[in-house]
C-alpha cells in the first residue's frame, strides 16, 4: 500500500491527496464557495482520470475545501462576461467537447466514487454530486435544485440522474419548484446515503472508502460497470454482459484469493490482479 501523501498548500483549483488506496479529490476555491470556473472543469477531469488510471487507487472521495461542496457556476464571472458559458449559444457551444467534461467523465469512471458533501451543493455542483456512486452529507449541507429560479436547466446530467434516483414524479416536483433541501430532507428523498455530523463527515467517508478498497478491485470495478450499463439495457442484455465480465474474473489471482481466504477463514488480501 502506498504511503499517505498530505495535501500541500496549492493555488490549483482542484487538488488530490492519496491516502492508502483512496484518492481524495477536493474543490479548492473556498473563498468563492468552490464555484466552477473553466480552469476548474479541466483540472477536475484531469484529476478524476488520473485517479481512475492509478492501479493503487480503489476508491475516490470527492469533496470541497471550506464550507461548501460546490455552489455551482461562478455567477460573478458570468455577469462580467468572462464566465465559462459566455458565448455559448452564439457559436461557443461548438467549442465544448462534452466527452471531456466532469459529468461525462464521472459517468464513465470504473473506480467507485463517494461524494462527501461538506456544505452546499448547488447547480453544477449538485449535478456532480448526483453523478457520484454514493453521497454522504454533513448535517449542515444543503442541496439546491434552483435551476428554474435562474432561468436554466440542469445542464450537467441532472435531468438524467435525478429521475433515476428518486423517480420521475418526485424529480419533477423538486426540479420544477427549484427547492433547496436540508441534508435530512435529502436523506428522506433518497438523494444521500447517510447524514452525519459535520465533524464526522470525512472520517465516515474514509471508513467507507477503506471498506470498499478492501474488496477485490477488479470485481468492484466490474460491478460498477455492469450497474451503469444496466441503466440503459434490457435484463437479457445485462445478464449477457455480466457473464462476459465474469469469465476473465474467474482467471484472476484475486478470485483465487477470495476462495482460499473463505476456506481458510481469514480476511482476504487482494492485489488487483
Amino acid at each position: 500500500m502506498p504511503e499517505s501523501t498530505a495535501p500541500a498548500e496549492s493555488t490549483d483549483e482542484i487538488t488530490t491527496e492519496i491516502d492508502g488506496h483512496v484518492a481524495i479529490i477536493r474543490f479548492n476555491r473556498p473563498e468563492a464557495m468552490n464555484t466552477i470556473t473553466a480552469k476548474m472543469l479541466d483540472q477536475l477531469c484531469e484529476h478524476l482520470l488520473a485517479a481512475d488510471r492509478n492501479r493503487e487507487v480503489r476508491c475516490i472521495i470527492l469533496t470541497g475545501k471550506g464550507r461548501a461542496f460546490c455552489a455551482g457556476l461562478d455567477v460573478k464571472s458570468q455577469a462580467e462576461g468572462t464566465g465559462m458559458l459566455n458565448g455559448v449559444g452564439s457559436g461557443g457551444a461548438a467549442e465544448i467537447d462534452m466527452r471531456f467534461t466532469p459529468p461525462t467523465v464521472l459517468h464513465e469512471l470504473d473506480t467507485p466514487i463517494i461524494a462527501a458533501l461538506n456544505g452546499g451543493a448547488a447547480g453544477y455542483g449538485l449535478d456532480l454530486a448526483l453523478g457520484c456512486d454514493i453521497r454522504l452529507a454533513a448535517r449542515s449541507a444543503k442541496l439546491s435544485m434552483a435551476f428554474a429560479k435562474r432561468g436554466i436547466l440542469p445542464e450537467s446530467g441532472g435531468t438524467w440522474l435525478l429521475p433515476r434516483l428518486v423517480g420521475y414524479a418526485k424529480a419533477a416536483e423538486l426540479s420544477f419548484t427549484g427547492r433547496t433541501l436540508t441534508a435530512d430532507e435529502a436523506l428522506g428523498h433518497g438523494l444521500v446515503n447517510h447524514v452525519v455530523s459535520d465533524g464526522d463527515l470525512m472520517e465516515t467517508a474514509m471508513n467507507m472508502a477503506i471498506e470498499i478498497s478492501e474488496n477485490a478491485p477488479l470485481a468492484v470495478r466490474a460491478i460498477k460497470r455492469m450497474m451503469r450499463m444496466g441503466e440503459t439495457e434490457t435484463f437479457e442484455q445485462n445478464v449477457h454482459h455480466v457473464f462476459l465480465q465474469l469469465l476473465p474474473l474467474l482467471r484472476t489471482k484475486d478470485f483465487q484469493e477470495g476462495m482460499m481466504s473463505y476456506l481458510e477463514r481469514r480476511p482476504p488480501v487482494f492485489e488487483g490482479r
